[in-house]
């Protein structure tokens, strides 16, 4: 997905930063879309545990290797080619389609979450987090971070895409849960931690379905002050790289990687296919009502899906 080139990042939207201090323990889990499985037990924050350990975190500081200070200076031009940059852009097209889109079509006025760029390890609303999480979003200070170094190990061990919509999709799932969030949706995932049909998997199923959404508007809905919209439309390859990044992070995929063999009842995100057919699903109808993955009874097939 190319950016047009004339489009320009917002000052102070996107945050960068280098290793963060010890976190504080905040009241929610951290939601994530990365490689790990990444939801943070509840039981941590019910009996003292530290959400950081179970991430497998560090409380050892370190320095950003971006080299970045800023994305104020963003282009679209920089974003066809800069994967911070790229982060940054992403970020605000889904402002600006959720801005209209989730008025429109729930009645809820959208919120920003903040996106902060983030190298080593940084402190959360949600505890102390290292890069080994991979993205994530914390309900407890509405952010999602990004430690953009994970975009290539999606390449090198889960043998993603490397294409542009590969790593805006991981973008737009984050700010799927910050969605869920608004809608009060995201604590199911808390409630029901773990299995094929756990409120988790349909809470990940759901941020990659809200994915599609975006996608499905993101190259017709105009930015308020240059009057276009951040991005060109998609084209076939386009798509294949988005369900190429699904994929690579289906439970079954990292299980049989990691571990040589497939455990649907340690699953926390969902399968490559079914993370696949809930993105196809948003991005077919642009509907979040199409989205609701908590009433399907059949996670493999989204209602709303056409073949």
């Amino acid at each position: 997905m190319t950016f047009n080139e004339g489009a320009r990042a917002e000052a102070g939207r996107v945050q960068v930063q280098g290793g963060g201090g010890g976190g504080g323990r905040g009241g929610k889990i951290a939601i994530g879309g990365g490689a790990g499985g990444i939801i943070v037990l509840i039981l941590a924050l019910l009996f003292g545990g530290d959400p950081g350990s179970l991430l497998g975190t560090s409380t050892e500081t370190s320095s950003s290797s971006t080299g970045l200070t800023s994305v104020d200076d963003c282009t679209g031009t920089m974003a066809n080619t800069d994967i911070n940059c790229r982060v940054a852009l992403t970020a605000e097209s889904l402002d600006d389609v959720w801005d209209q889109q989730l008025v429109e079509q729930t009645g809820t006025a959208y919120v920003r979450p903040a996106v902060k760029l983030f190298s080593g390890s940084v402190s959360t609303g949600c505890g102390q987090a290292s890069s080994d999480v991979g993205p994530f979003y914390c309900p407890a200070d509405q952010t999602a971070y990004f430690d953009t170094s994970f975009f290539q190990l999606l390449v090198d061990r889960f043998g993603s895409s490397a294409g542009p919509l590969a790593q805006e999709y991981v973008v737009a799932h984050e700010f799927g849960h910050h969605i869920q969030n608004q809608l009060g949706d995201i604590g199911r995932a808390q409630a029901d931690p773990q299995g094929e049909e756990s409120g988790a998997v349909r809470t990940e199923l759901q941020a990659d379905c809200y994915a599609g959404v975006w996608a499905h508007f993101a190259a017709t809905t105009p930015n308020a002050e240059s009057g276009q919209p951040f991005l060109k439309p998609l084209s076939k390859n386009d798509i294949r790289d988005a369900l190429s990044a699904a994929s690579s992070v289906g439970d079954d995929r990292i299980q049989q990687s990691t571990t040589g063999r497939v455990n649907p009842e340690g699953w926390t995100h969902g399968s490559s296919s079914q993370r696949q057919a809930w993105f196809v699903t948003g991005y077919q109808t642009g509907q979040v009502s199409s989205c609701d993955t908590y009433s399907a009874r059949d996670l493999n097939n989204p209602p709303d899906l056409k073949r």
